[in-house]
């Protein structure tokens, strides 16, 4: 069950963390709002409250994960040493 695959690192990304609170991942494109976000909070231990997805014109899903106020988005972006 890997449904995610990789974190996005652009400037757009890296300003929605420090902004919004939201963690920007690639995700499989037959994943479901629900299989993300179980995922996601099992991986990183923290609670999701909102997801996003869209799916790119080359076919590629991403998927705008919201972390819930009590925990901090940059605290994961250093985890995976996208800051």
């Amino acid at each position: 069950m890997k449904n995610l695959m990789y974190p996005i690192a652009t400037e757009k990304a890296l300003n929605m963390v420090d902004k919004d609170n939201v963690i920007l991942y690639v995700v499989d494109s037959r994943a479901g709002k629900s299989e993300i976000k179980k995922e996601f909070e099992e991986t990183f231990n923290v609670k999701v409250t909102k997801i996003n997805t869209a799916l790119t014109m080359r076919n590629v899903k991403k998927a705008y994960i919201k972390i819930d106020p009590k925990f901090r988005a940059s605290d994961i972006a250093r985890r995976l040493k996208l800051v």
